[in-house]
């Protein structure tokens, strides 16, 4: 599927690749879930001939890195006459759009500043040495030629303003005048170059995962509690992580590809992959016609996806689902589906560990739904979805030995 062609660009279908030179070993220290960017979540000005800068927030740090570039979903090509990265000006700046211009440094595809990118795939920007520190706010601004304006690829539930003005502004340290969105488009990836003993977590999700409830501009979903833990801890200070939530998705359906039909580009291919957490199912469970078969096939799922990772040397962690009593998805039958799909989790030989965030949040006087203290306040009747003090409780019932080798 992917290969490296002397003097020619590398292209691939929207994947992290792990073939690359023997003496490099590359780690995916930020990612999200590409996707078709639903109508009403495209663009709210055109992105052709126009500066987009978009923020993320990579997980471990490194001295050389590159960007993952993605049109997999696109049905023309995508145009990219110059694209630079930079660090944000300092904390909390990424939510202005302004950049620390002393850290600026221009990307470049196969030694040119210009790169198409066909319609189906994705390119990988030169390497560059870049100063990262870890949890650093990172900008990367874009400024595109000829884009589709409605197939475009992206990941809506970015909860990160991005900035898109009509002219080339790449390097310019504030955007006064752009048009904000809170979505990220084409860009799904940062890589570092790292040592041998750097590695990362792969979380295949969905709106849960993906931040649903959390601050924007915040970065405070659970993954990023993980990920601030991680760093803090000295036998996980390189172990990175990527957050593959997508709001609306399901085992077998919703928002997105599938995560049946995700799974191998989304999770096994990124790049240092050695863990994976799976937590996902519940908008499986929560739809009309599911059904105690439902909570079967989403076993079955399980087994294949550990089973996919095994021969990779890629260890899987299962978490438990949530409760929800009091969303519109309970019933007592979805509940019943819900704590089947759990107990197997938690007694399973399948999986390498659990993770059990069904006991971390639980309210323990009512065990069909989480601590009021988490509610995330959006709709009175959303006990889906939590807010940043559930997601870090979350994150803290996470056992970090699971992550030493």
């Amino acid at each position: 599927m992917f290969g490296l062609i002397a003097g020619m660009l590398v292209t691939l279908a929207c994947s992290a690749s792990n073939i690359f030179a023997a003496d490099a070993h590359w780690v995916t220290t930020w990612g999200c879930a590409p996707q078709l960017t639903e109508p009403n979540n495209l663009p709210p000005a055109p992105l052709a001939n126009s500066t987009l800068r978009q923020f993320v927030r990579p997980s471990i740090g490194g001295k050389n890195l590159r960007v993952r570039f993605c049109n997999v979903f696109g049905t023309d090509a995508v145009t990219i006459h110059s694209a630079h990265i930079a660090l944000a000006a300092g904390k909390g700046s990424a939510g202005s759009g302004e950049i620390n211009p002393a850290t600026d440094k221009t990307l470049t595809f196969n030694g040119a500043a210009e790169v198409v990118i066909p319609r189906g795939e994705s390119v990988y920007s030169d390497p560059v040495d870049f100063d990262l520190p870890a949890l650093a706010d990172v900008a990367i601004s874009t400024y595109f030629g000829d884009i589709s304006a409605t197939t475009v690829t992206g990941h809506p539930g970015s909860r990160t303003t991005s900035f898109i003005v009509p002219t080339n502004a790449v390097s310019e340290v504030s955007l006064p005048a752009a048009v904000k969105t809170k979505h990220w488009y084409i860009v799904t990836g940062i890589e570092v170059q790292a040592d041998n003993s750097s590695r990362t977590i792969v979380v295949l999700g969905d709106s849960i995962t993906d931040g649903r409830g959390s601050t924007d501009d915040g970065n405070n979903r659970w993954p990023d509690a993980l990920a601030e833990r991680l760093i803090t801890n000295a036998l996980t200070a390189k172990v990175a992580v990527a957050n593959m939530g997508i709001g609306g998705n399901a085992i077998f359906g919703g928002l997105g590809p599938a995560a049946v039909r995700r799974f191998d580009r989304d999770m096994l291919e990124q790049a240092g992959a050695r863990y994976l957490i799976v937590f996902e199912s519940v908008n499986d469970i929560g739809g009309r016609r599911s059904s105690m078969t439902t909570a079967t096939n989403i076993v079955d799922a399980f087994k294949e996806f550990a089973a996919k990772a095994k021969p990779r040397n890629i260890k899987v962690y299962g978490a438990t689902i949530t409760p929800f009593g009091g969303n519109g998805y309970y019933s007592d039958l979805h509940e019943a589906e819900r704590q089947y799909v759990n107990a197997w989790i938690r007694t399973n030989n399948v999986f390498d560990g659990v993770i059990d965030f069904d006991a971390a949040v639980r309210d323990p006087e009512n065990l069909i739904k989480f601590k009021a203290a988490f509610h995330p306040g959006l709709y009175a009747n959303d006990w889906l979805h939590m807010n940043p003090t559930g997601y870090k409780a979350m994150a803290d019932a996470i056992d970090l030995n699971l992550f030493v080798p």
